[in-house]
């Protein structure tokens, strides 16, 4: 792609080059908070569809060098631009994008089971329930087999005993928790609110395919201070890099 229709951006205190367009759909804090709640062991092998330009699953990759990353992107744009920054960042033998669609299923891909899928699905499947974004940025916020597609598919690309990590609107929790059961359990949830006394606006859902456990509903990670600064300290540390989000 030509250098004057992406720009260059760092993510993760520096440590990570994303290259992405100007107009389309923007690596932001869902997905570094995606990478943060990432938590792959070496050897591990962690799927994501929907990896866009990479900025979650080049950020997780950074976090976690002994583990194995596989981003899934029908954009065959951004697809590219992913491949192009695992090389730029110097992570090309351990992730690989392949362009592919989650509306086709997993089965499609004809790779075998992954440890883990973490994925920030598109927020709205409705196109009357927002105004339509820029043709650009459509496809990262409208899925058009909804929630429904993306669990079906994140259900059948992982192991049992794996784990699956979304992140999305936190109004629509019970959606998430319902069509990831009964094939998945052990839920935890942390919320994530903008400020400490305001309601959270996303969730981060955990899931262990055929997990038993009980639910559990963890501290709320808090992203700003209304004293003036602009990340809480614990957001500041994680954007940067130097604290991941536990479970």
């Amino acid at each position: 792609m030509d250098d004057q229709q992406v720009t260059e951006d760092r993510v993760l205190g520096g440590r990570v080059r994303l290259r992405q367009k100007p107009d389309g759909y923007r690596a932001g804090m869902d997905a570094a908070l995606l990478a943060a709640a990432c938590d792959a062991l070496p050897g591990q092998r962690v799927l994501e569809p929907g990896c866009g330009v990479g900025g979650a699953l080049l950020a997780a990759a950074t976090r976690r060098p002994g583990a194995i990353f596989q981003g899934v992107e029908r954009d065959s744009v951004a697809a590219a631009l992913a491949a192009d920054n695992a090389a730029l960042n110097g992570l090309a033998e351990r992730v690989a994008v392949v362009q592919g669609d989650v509306e086709a299923g997993f089965r499609a891909l004809d790779l075998p089971c992954f440890d883990a899928v973490m994925a920030n699905p598109p927020f709205f499947d409705d196109p009357a329930t927002l105004r339509a974004p820029a043709p650009a940025k459509s496809g990262a916020w409208m899925a058009d087999g909804g929630l429904t597609a993306w669990t079906g598919f994140c259900l059948k690309a992982v192991r049992e005993g794996g784990t699956i990590t979304l992140i999305h609107r936190a109004d629509r929790l019970a959606d998430i928790l319902q069509l990831l059961s009964p094939k998945a359990g052990s839920f935890r949830i942390r919320p994530v609110a903008p400020f400490a006394d305001a309601p959270a606006k996303r969730v981060i859902v955990r899931a262990i395919k055929t997990g038993k456990a009980p639910l559990v509903l963890l501290p709320p990670l808090v992203l700003h201070d209304r004293e003036g600064g602009k990340h809480s300290a614990e957001a500041e540390a994680i954007l940067r890099g130097e604290a991941a989000l536990a479970w």
